[in-house]
């Protein structure tokens, strides 16, 4: 579910979990024991994070958020937060090569990286959460508002729309567009740019620009409770439901 490959002190992250790399308990499990195993290993310098074939990463797995019950949403949150927190903390250069489509959950992984570069193409991006029903872990809030301008924060969040790559780039949600042909080299090429630069004065740089947010996600022990309610709620398992049933009509029609 979870590719590797160690490149001149890169490590190449790829998502290939299923279809659509959906993010579920085990590959946010995954993602997490690679953060930390990154942590823990001097030789890896950078880190680029990309999706397999045209889809970076569709978010959360809602078939299985509907088949676990209550349950296992108490399992997938707090194993969301963790990845998402560990992921943004990260201590090393993370460039997000993004292939593809970037939704819910994918836009956030990639948003917590430091340089998200995005493939020219039709993919999009985005996070529709709320018109799902399904409200946001503070964490996933806290990311958002670092990598997105306070101009269009609330138009990202309450509007739920998903964005072609060129108005993401114009919003700001990515920094760079790519040719899909050369997106991997383009980000192996930022990631060791980054990576030159020496460990320690890295970390303080990152720690001082990201400080703030992370702060205020120390908090979320007094949301999340609220949120695994909400994502547990009948009203929301029903729209879920409903989603769900409009995502196989539109494969049922290609």
């Amino acid at each position: 579910m979870l590719h590797t490959d160690l490149q001149d002190g890169v490590l190449v992250l790829r998502l290939d979990h299923r279809k659509a790399h959906a993010l579920d308990v085990e590959l946010c499990q995954a993602l997490s024991d690679a953060v930390s195993e990154i942590e823990a290993t001097p030789a890896v310098r950078a880190v680029v994070l990309t999706g397999s074939g045209s889809i970076f990463c569709a978010g959360v797995d809602m078939f299985r958020v509907l088949d676990g019950g209550p349950e296992y949403v108490d399992e997938f949150v707090p194993a969301l937060d963790h990845t998402l927190r560990s992921l943004f903390r990260l201590p090393r250069p993370v460039v997000a090569a993004i292939n593809g489509y970037a939704i819910a959950g994918g836009c956030v992984l990639a948003a917590a990286c430091d340089y998200r570069i995005m493939a020219q193409g039709s993919g999009t991006i985005g996070v529709p959460e709320l018109t799902v029903g399904m409200p946001f872990p503070l964490v996933a809030v806290e990311i958002l508002r670092f990598a997105t301008s306070d101009a269009h924060l609330q138009e990202l969040i309450y509007q739920g729309r998903t964005y072609s790559v060129d108005d993401a780039y114009e919003l700001g949600l990515v920094d760079e567009l790519s040719d899909p042909g050369v997106l991997q080299d383009r980000a192996l090429e930022v990631a060791r740019q980054l990576g030159s630069e020496p460990a320690a004065r890295f970390l303080i740089t990152k720690q001082q620009l990201r400080g703030p947010a992370v702060a205020l996600m120390e908090r979320s022990h007094e949301t999340d409770a609220d949120v695994r309610a909400a994502w547990k709620d009948p009203t929301t398992i029903a729209a879920i439901r409903r989603y769900v049933e409009g995502m196989k009509r539109g494969r049922g029609s290609r």
